[in-house]
């Protein structure tokens, strides 16, 4: 009698559900166990009923396969985090080459190169992109002119107000040194004076006859 096949899902009738339960965890743990023997293989086998009643088989021991298993999750995750990095790395130096290429064929098209199949209305947008960019570069030197003027205005009221302190210096100066010479010839004048008086008053001492006599060469 050949049997039909099994549909996957779930049992409604409990019986039926319990039956077929306990019939295909024995061979479940049937065949584990001659996994274990016949390829030498470490199986660990861990089966909770729908009452949670536990069934286990294991060639070793289930403590050291789950721990080994752990380790082994561990390793495996660790492994696929370098992959995952590494394929995002890649996925990234992939965008930025495309990003690239792409400003490369943009800056040769905005040279006025490579535009010999380029259609209106890209030819049309590259002007309208040329026109914006001259007119922020436009901005941008009357700014700097601006900017540049201004600092000269600066340096010329510097100067200008250096100019004025250094005339009202002199100035200053020219009218000490004219005071200085005009008391010194004040002081010539009045030292001439007192020398004629000098002279004057050494000519009239004495009494008039020593005067004349002084005055009339003698006579034999």
């Amino acid at each position: 009698m050949v049997r039909g096949k099994t549909e996957m899902k779930r049992i409604e009738n409990a019986t039926s559900r319990q039956v077929t339960f306990s019939k295909r965890r024995n061979g479940l743990l049937k065949k584990a166990f001659e996994l274990s023997v016949l390829c030498d293989a470490e199986v660990a086998l861990v089966i909770f009923s729908p009452r949670s009643k536990l069934y286990e088989f294991s060639s070793s021991s289930i403590a050291k396969t789950i721990e080994r298993y752990q380790r082994r999750i561990k390793e495996i995750g660790i492994n696929h985090k370098g992959d995952a990095n590494s394929q995002q790395a890649r996925d990234e130096t992939h965008g930025l080459t495309k990003k690239i290429e792409q400003l490369e064929i943009s800056k040769r098209k905005l040279l006025g190169e490579g535009i010999d199949k380029c259609s209106i209305e890209e030819l049309q947008q590259l002007e309208n992109q040329l026109e914006r960019s001259l007119t922020r570069i436009r901005a941008k030197k009357y700014q700097l002119l601006r900017e540049q003027i201004e600092k000269l205005k600066e340096e010329e009221r510097k100067l200008v107000k250096e100019n004025k302190e250094l005339k009202e210096t002199w100035l200053g100066m020219g009218a000490t040194v004219a005071s200085s010479q005009s008391t010194l010839s004040s002081s010539e004048v009045n030292i001439d004076d007192n020398d004629n008086m000098e002279v004057e008053t050494g000519l009239f001492i004495g009494p008039p006859e020593t005067r004349q006599s002084k005055k009339t060469p003698p006579q034999y």
